[in-house]
């Protein structure tokens, strides 16, 4: 259980959901936490994201726990903001190990009703925040000759459905990124790995928006409405998977001892993986 101590991770969205999965997780374990939210909704975004409570309850959990947290309420896009986040956990805790740019949104839209506005907002959040975290932990990293970085992509990440243009684009590009991270880090004892995760039980998947658009034939789609469908875009019949399911693969790539695993992807999506190519 103390897998993790001395150490400390930095994680982007925080505040809920999967991003407070692995902080309590890595907590559970020994590690202090620095928590990043930008804890404001986004007119691009047609479901509440996460607050300023959200991100002060991922705090209490882990202090909970015994480990110090920092919580930060910054854009993980902002290269500036995120190299404030890097400085304040050098001066504070010390040291900066572990990384997980897990930051993103999801706006479902046609390409052809897409604005311009919901692009930027969606490749800003999922793809321009990841290369901004990496970016920004690297030279710590480098200094130390040792740090985990784990990516947060996506089972559309290598595949797509209609309305997720953006969506897709995003997370196949942090495919790429991570990539090619991980051959530039490759020299300094830094791994560079991707999570891509199926349908995963947050606020991102339960919404009016997305239900709406999952069965627009009813005025006001409820869960029960949707399970049936969600059930179907995993190879399991199984809906949705829960954050702590995510959590044990951001775990395995984050471990010490997976000095050389880099440039992966891990699947975690009942089995989704098993309809694209290798």
């Amino acid at each position: 259980m103390n897998a993790f101590a001395g150490r400390t991770a930095l994680i982007t969205g925080g505040a809920r959901g999967q991003g407070r999965a692995h902080a309590v997780a890595l907590a559970e374990q020994g590690a202090d936490i620095v928590v990043v939210d930008r804890c404001a909704d986004s007119e691009s975004v047609p479901y509440p994201l996460a607050t300023k409570a959200d991100l002060q309850e991922t705090v209490h959990l882990v202090e909970q726990l015994g480990r110090r947290c920092i919580a930060v309420e910054a854009d993980a896009a902002d290269r500036r903001a995120m190299d404030g986040v890097v400085a304040t956990t050098v001066a504070e805790m010390g040291r900066i190990d572990i990384a997980i740019a897990n930051a993103g949104v999801s706006v479902a839209a046609p390409v052809h009703e897409m604005t311009g506005e919901v692009w930027h907002e969606v490749l800003s959040s999922n793809l321009t925040g990841v290369f901004t975290t990496i970016a920004a932990v690297a030279p710590e990293m480098m200094s130390a000759g040792f740090g985990r970085i784990v990516t947060i992509s996506s089972m559309m990440g290598r595949s797509a459905a209609p309305g997720l243009a953006a969506y897709s684009a995003s997370k196949w590009g942090v495919i790429g990124l991570t990539k090619s991270a991980a051959l530039d880090l490759a020299p300094h004892g830094i791994t560079v790995n991707a999570v891509a995760p199926g349908n995963v039980s947050t606020p991102m998947v339960h919404n009016d928006s997305l239900y709406a658009r999952m069965r627009p034939d009813l005025d006001h789609p409820g869960f029960d409405d949707v399970e049936p469908i969600f059930r179907t875009l995993h190879g399991q019949p199984v809906a949705f998977l829960e954050p702590e399911e995510v959590t044990r693969a951001v775990l395995f790539f984050a471990a010490e001892q997976n000095a050389h695993i880099t440039g992966t992807v891990l699947a975690v999506d009942a089995g989704a993986a098993a309809r694209v190519s290798a």
